[in-house]
């Protein structure tokens, strides 16, 4: 199958989507309420494109690469005019929401926009409520935290009354997978600190090195079918157990 992107003729997958395509050829456009680890929702919509064919007859419309996927004889264009107008758009408004976070800072900047054109938002955090957190915490197993309030008041946080199972675990996988820096969290040497809960942390008794939350050992050895006492050493310390038996076995 093929399409033509940027005026370039390129192999593509039956299946593909737009996105993955753009990337592998190496072409940048901001993307970010993607996360590989979960399906795509075209949330922010930044990793819009043009697209159009010969039998339209100069018709063209805007997609979002994330959620469309390829097509035999499709020609993309990832930096058109009225995609770089639109995407401008997009960040002015977004910088506007999240006029701190640094990563909008960088996309707007390389489609001119230093300062935003909207009013800024009172009490301004850095979510652009893309969801990548909630979706890797389903991903994960907890459905710990979600969308709450309306309109304006939107904001991604630890709704109430969740059963025990579905609590947040201080995993950190939301945090990591958060593409402005927008969930705070904290941890010193025996503590971690995130949405608000307090978690103790377990160490490798060989290496020293932080294993996880107690709920978090708990729930991942649980989730992989394996006992819970493989999770009381890290990686590093169960290689240097193998290479030791390994050596008494030559």
């Amino acid at each position: 199958m093929k399409i033509t992107l940027n005026g370039k003729q390129i192999e593509v997958n039956p299946g593909e989507y737009l996105l993955s395509v753009i990337r592998r050829e190496g072409i940048e456009i901001p993307a970010l309420c993607h996360h590989d680890a979960v399906e795509p929702v075209g949330a922010c919509r930044l990793c819009i494109v043009e697209i159009t064919r010969p039998e339209w007859e100069g018709w063209s419309r805007l997609v979002t690469s994330c959620l469309y996927p390829v097509e035999e004889g499709l020609i993309v264009e990832t930096h058109s005019k009225l995609v770089s107008d639109t995407r401008a758009t997009l960040l002015d408004m977004q910088l506007a929401r999240c006029p701190d976070a640094e990563i909008i800072q960088k996309w707007a900047k390389e489609y001119g926009i230093e300062k935003t054109s909207f009013p800024v938002r009172e009490d301004a955090d850095k979510c652009i409520l893309c969801d990548i957190c909630v979706r890797i915490c389903n991903a994960v197993g907890r459905y710990a935290i979600a969308r709450t309030s309306r309109g304006i008041e939107k904001v991604v946080a630890v709704p109430l009354e969740l059963g025990e199972d579905q609590a947040c675990i201080g995993c950190l996988s939301c945090a990591h997978a958060c593409p402005t820096g927008a969930i705070e969290w904290k941890e010193d040497s025996n503590t971690r600190t995130i949405w608000g809960l307090t978690f103790t942390l377990e160490k490798c008794p060989v290496t020293g090195e932080v294993l996880g939350t107690p709920q978090q050992l708990d729930h991942f050895a649980k989730k992989a079918g394996l006992s819970r006492d493989y999770f009381t050493k890290s990686d590093k310390a169960h290689k240097h157990e193998t290479a030791k038996k390994f050596v008494k076995i030559i």
